[in-house]
């Protein structure tokens, strides 16, 4: 695998996160459990899509092709998507989805901080622009997962629920490979175990406030990144790409 290889799968991976999770929030909108939190969740998805697009240009960019954000996101099967795979994940009830969001916010937000540093410049520049959002993604989750948790003793149990169920796709997010080496190794990509320690951190100091426990269970699910995902993105793409490919040459 060659420097501009790796940096396409970067890209690649950086995008389908931010494509497929706030796909995932924009299902809450007219769903959410006041109208005021409905809102931040679809703003939140937003930024997302945002950032997804930022990232999958410069994976166009960068493979040559003429492929642009929009082939990417609508043209791919799902083995050729690099999400982790607890972005696919369902959003259940409340407290699933602001679980998901703070324990890869959390994650999203030590890996961007280390990316805009990053020696290649388009990877530095959507990295500081899109920390500022996730900076507040972070906060946002972190408080509401602190809220519930510490909150009724129906609110609580539902995230201790959401923490047991989600832990089990955290460990992808520092698994190492061939693709992460090589960059890091540029001083292009980021050191997953140097976020991996900060990641802790917060997330105990949270988990410890909310009065939840984290599970005690070292097995973790993975393959994400390698397009090998659960069920769940098969259904994410059928609804988020039927009228691209059922009406290939439409326009706005």
């Amino acid at each position: 695998m060659n420097i501009q290889e790796a940096l396409l799968e970067y890209c690649l991976r950086l995008g389908d996160n931010s494509l497929i999770i706030g796909h995932r929030m924009s299902e809450w909108c007219g769903h959410g459990p006041i109208l005021e939190q409905d809102i931040a969740l679809i703003n939140i998805a937003l930024d997302h899509i945002g950032q997804a697009r930022n990232w999958l240009t410069l994976a166009g960019e960068i493979e040559g092709k003429g492929r642009t954000e929009d082939d990417f996101a609508y043209k791919r099967d799902a083995h050729q998507f690099r999400n982790l795979l607890i972005t696919e994940q369902p959003n259940g009830n409340w407290g699933d989805t602001l679980m998901r969001g703070f324990l890869f916010d959390t994650f999203n937000f030590y890996l961007h901080q280390i990316l805009q540093h990053s020696k290649h410049e388009g990877i530095a520049a959507i990295a500081e622009k899109s920390l500022k959002e996730i900076n507040y993604h972070v906060k946002y989750s972190s408080e509401w997962v602190i809220r519930l948790g510490d909150g009724t003793e129906v609110s609580h149990q539902k995230m201790q629920d959401a923490l047991d169920n989600l832990w089990m796709f955290t460990g992808e997010m520092f698994e190492a490979d061939e693709v992460d080496q090589l960059l890091l190794e540029e001083s292009i990509g980021a050191d997953l175990q140097q976020i991996k320690e900060a990641w802790n951190d917060h997330v105990r100091e949270v988990i410890d406030e909310a009065t939840l426990k984290i599970p005690e269970s070292n097995w973790f699910q993975k393959g994400g990144k390698q397009g090998r995902h659960t069920e769940y993105l098969g259904y994410i793409l059928a609804e988020m790409q039927f009228l691209p490919r059922a009406y290939p040459d439409a326009v706005w």
